[in-house]
């Protein structure tokens, strides 16, 4: 991952990195793909748009807000899930870092806390 480039597969492969993720397909029908979502413990953390460019991320309200006032144009309240602190970011208009750090938070917040002990301290 480089500096605001960031696509979809890199999101997959970087989701797919974290210990006991999964990735299901959902919301779709025989016409339409669906939403590649990645999950822990079969629970959602990351929901990744149809065609990779961006997705909803599970954050903490506060998380939530520090990233709309620092990307207005890349971060916005999710739909339907917003008011429990999930934002839309657009993945290649956040620095690869933001990007990282909000995806690995939002996997540390939904997996088991010995797996992410176990996980920080293999880093």
């Amino acid at each position: 991952m480089g500096c605001g480039d960031v696509t979809g597969d890199e999101v997959r492969a970087l989701c797919l990195g974290l210990p006991g993720t999964t990735e299901k397909e959902t919301w779709g029908d025989a016409q339409t793909p669906g939403h590649p979502t990645f999950r822990v413990r079969d629970k959602i953390y990351v929901i990744m748009a149809e065609d990779g460019s961006g997705g909803s991320i599970r954050t903490s309200m506060d998380e939530q807000a520090a990233l709309i006032a620092a990307f207005p144009d890349a971060a916005h309240v999710a739909g339907y899930v917003g008011r429990f602190g999930w934002v839309d970011l657009s993945f290649e208009a956040v620095p690869d870092e933001v990007l990282r750090e909000t995806i690995e938070a939002a996997w540390a917040r939904t997996a088991r806390k010995a797996d992410v002990v176990a996980w920080r301290a293999e880093r």
